[in-house]
């Protein structure tokens, strides 16, 4: 009998749950004075639950460098997240840094320069 695919409903909650474990976990459990400040901006879930996709941001610390400690400790994550979850499969973590609040924060200094500049005319 196939197993049926998951509610997106379901998927949602499960990688918010992730999310907000995930946030504990790092804060907590991850001590590298080069990681700076993360945020998790979202996690995407595939549909087989496999693997999470965790998008981050970063305060205080290089993004490369910080994507690189994250991953190199994914698996430890993975089993703590293990623990807290009640789920059958938990999911392969793949951190990706989220430059979207970067990209904004210069869109947005752009739009003020102009602004300004169209002010003084």
């Amino acid at each position: 009998m196939p197993r049926q695919a998951s509610t997106p409903h379901r998927i949602h909650r499960i990688a918010e749950q992730i999310q907000r474990d995930l946030s504990e976990l790092i804060g907590r459990e991850i001590r590298d004075p080069g990681l700076g400040l993360v945020t998790l901006a979202e996690v995407r879930l595939s549909p087989d639950y496999a693997h999470a996709k965790v998008f981050f941001t970063v305060l205080g610390a290089d993004p490369a460098h910080a994507q690189r400690i994250l991953n190199e400790r994914a698996g430890y994550l993975h089993s703590l997240l293990y623990k807290k979850l009640r789920i059958h499969t938990v999911p392969t973590l793949h951190f990706v840094f989220d430059a979207s609040t970067r990209d904004a924060s210069s869109m947005n200094e752009l739009i003020r320069r102009a602004v300004s500049d169209q002010a003084r005319d």
